[in-house]
């Protein structure tokens, strides 16, 4: 690599919106992957297919056309009509091993680009989650705070409704004259 070269200049929002989520995982499609590494869809495929060993199940795979159907549905642009077969979508896992069939400088940096993001992901999700946990937990402590308080409600309405009745006078009885 070049030392001039360092990145890319790809906005990270725009990598970011490439993420689709299916089959509950994070992925990106062959065709977006394409354009941002600089070379055809066909190349990309081809670059996959010869190195097929490298692409489990986990790391890549084709999309059913009810999942076409809906990613297009999500997606309205143009650019969806001269596609003949469905496409393929990668993981994060696959995305890091298009690193070692597409060999370009390019396809290198948009890679680790590609990685950082999705790390800032895991870490927002992860960020998320924590929040969430806190929240439940105070939710909790404040319901036992609120039975707390019913409970003292409770014993203060008791006292006050002693206090209505008369009470019997305590103590010696002194008589009267």
């Amino acid at each position: 690599m070049s030392k001039q070269t360092k990145s890319v200049a790809i906005p990270d929002e725009v990598v970011m919106n490439k993420i689709y989520v299916i089959r509950d995982q994070k992925v990106m499609l062959d065709e977006d992957l394409a354009e941002l590494y600089g070379v055809e869809t066909k190349v990309l495929n081809q670059a996959v297919s010869r190195n097929s060993i490298r692409f489990p199940e986990d790391f890549m795979f084709k999309l059913t056309e009810e999942e076409f159907a809906n990613l297009k549905s999500q997606i309205v642009t143009s650019r969806w009509g001269g596609r003949r077969k469905l496409p393929n979508v990668f993981t994060e896992h696959g995305v890091l091993m298009l690193s070692g069939v597409l060999n370009s400088e390019r396809a290198i940096l948009v890679n680790i680009q590609i990685m950082r993001i999705y790390t800032r992901i895991r870490e927002m999700l992860l960020a998320h989650k924590d929040v969430s946990l806190r929240v439940e937990q105070v939710e909790k402590h404040l319901m036992k705070h609120d039975q707390k308080i019913e409970l003292l409600f409770a014993y203060l309405s008791k006292f006050i409704e002693k206090e209505d009745k008369p009470r019997p006078e305590i103590g010696f009885k002194r008589k009267k004259d």
